[in-house]
Parts: structure tokens; sequence; C-alpha cells
């Protein structure tokens, strides 16, 4: 049980960066391996059709979230479908789990993923503010390793999604901290950087 849920919140968290590669990751791993299985109806994820399908919005996010301005319209399209895959994704992972609830798990993957997704949200704008748009495409494509690589340790070695958790949770903090401060403006001196006149 413990186990399952760990994947499943491990694997929804990641989504808040990119709601296509943990998808990814679970199909192929269910079609692939035996490290998962997925009961129906979430078995149509590793379908033929289901890889194609993520395979092709996954092209699509990855190009398009490398793009200033474009980057920031394709958060605001995925701020119903990021937390929406992290809560398909718990519950895939804790469906052959009877004692978990369905409902519970799609609640809890709502919360981490749509969480994540906010924080990268909140970012995003000081970012291309700061570096002009030029960081964006560097950011994003760290933010798809991280996500690809917490996917895969979600299925293979779900002891370590405590740690993975954790540095969400501190992506999480600091995020929140950037948008109480609010981004400075090119060429504003940092509260650091004041000096004070007797």
């Amino acid at each position: 049980m413990a186990t399952a849920l760990l994947t499943g919140i491990g694997l929804a968290a990641p989504t808040g960066l990119n709601a296509y590669l943990p998808l990814l990751v679970l199909a192929l791993s269910d079609r692939f391996t035996s490290a998962i299985s997925l009961s129906r109806p979430y078995s149509f994820l590793s379908s033929s059709w289901g890889i194609g399908i993520i395979t092709l919005l996954l092209t699509i996010e990855i190009v398009v979230d490398k793009v200033p301005g474009l980057d920031h319209a394709n958060d605001l399209i995925q701020s119903p479908i990021r937390p929406a895959a992290g809560a398909v994704l718990t519950m895939a992972a804790t469906s052959t789990v009877a004692s978990i609830n369905p409902v519970i798990a799609m609640i809890l993957g709502l919360l981490v993923a749509g969480s994540v997704h906010v924080a990268k949200a909140t970012i995003r704008p000081g970012i291309t503010l700061a570096t002009g748009g030029i960081g964006n495409p560097l950011v994003s494509m760290a933010e798809d390793g991280a996500a690809a690589i917490s996917a895969v340790l979600a299925i293979f070695v779900p002891l370590l999604v405590l740690l993975t958790l954790v540095l969400f949770a501190g992506f999480l903090l600091w995020a929140a901290r950037k948008r109480q401060r609010g981004p400075l403006p090119p060429g504003a001196p940092s509260s650091s950087s004041k000096t004070s006149f007797q």
C-alpha cells in the first residue's frame, strides 16, 4: 500500500512541471517492464494508441515551453491539465490496492500536481523579465529533466520519492517567497545592494 501511494504521489509531483513526461514514463514502464502493472481503464495509457497520443502531446509541450511568451500561454492552458494528469497518475498507481480509496488518491494527485504547477507558473514571468526570455529554454529543459528523473525514481525506487518530495517542497517555498517579493525590474538594485544614508 505505502509503496503504491509513494509511486502515485511521486508521479503526480513532476506532472506539475510537465503533464506528459510522467504519463509516458508510466505507460512505457507498464508496457516494457514488470515494475508496474496498470489495471483497466488505466491500461489504455500503455496501449499503442495511448503511447502515441502521449508522445504527440509531449512533443508539443516540449517545443512550446521553450519559446518565451508561448510558454506563459502554455502554462495557462495546462492549468487544468497538469493537476488532472497528477490525479490520473495517482489513481493509476494505486488502482490495484483495495485499501486506497480512489477519491483520496485523486485528491492527493490534484493537490500535489496543482501545487507544483502553480509554483512553476509563478516563477516563470520573473525569469522572463530578468533574462529577457533567454533563460526560459534552459529552465524548461531543467524542468523536463527533473520531471523525467522524478517519474523514473517513483516507479523503480519509490522510497526515494520522499527525497524528491522534499526537493519539490523546497521549490514550492522558494516560489512562494519569490511571489511575495515580486520580480525586480531589469537594472533595479536588490535590497542587499541598497545603501542607507544617515
